[in-house]
Parts: structure tokens; sequence; C-alpha cells
């Protein structure tokens, strides 16, 4: 029964991350693009704001590896 859970575990950490990540990037995609329309010295901003929500790809990934690996 271990044998089906662990793995199942590591896909939904990784999973719902990467859901909850293209979620988030949904919403600030539109509305960065029109903050570059009307104030184009914004662009660093922009570019910090749409890599935050990566991070929780990123932790999700480790989270995963970190399952698999304490699993056994």
């Amino acid at each position: 029964m271990t044998v089906l859970w662990i793995p199942l575990s590591a896909a939904l950490a990784i999973g719902l991350a990467a859901l909850a990540t293209s979620w988030a990037q949904s919403k600030l995609g539109p509305a960065l693009a029109a903050t570059l329309a009307e104030k184009p010295e914004l662009a660093t901003t922009a570019v910090i704001l749409l890599a935050i929500p990566e991070t929780v790809v990123v932790l999700g990934f480790v989270i995963a590896v970190t399952i698999l690996l304490r699993g056994g």
C-alpha cells in the first residue's frame, strides 16, 4: 500500500504547485502587459513579479524529491 502513496504524494506536491503557479501567472500576465503599455520603465518590476510564482514550483519540486528520497 505504501508503494502507491509515496509517488502519488510526490506527484501531488509538484502538480498542485504547478497549477497554483499557472493560475497566478494567468492573473499577473494581462495586468503586467497593460502596465507595461503605459509605463515601460516598470519592465524590471514586471519580470520580478512574474518570477515570484515560479519559486512555488521549485519548492514543490524540492518537496517531491524529498518525499521520494525519504519514502524508501
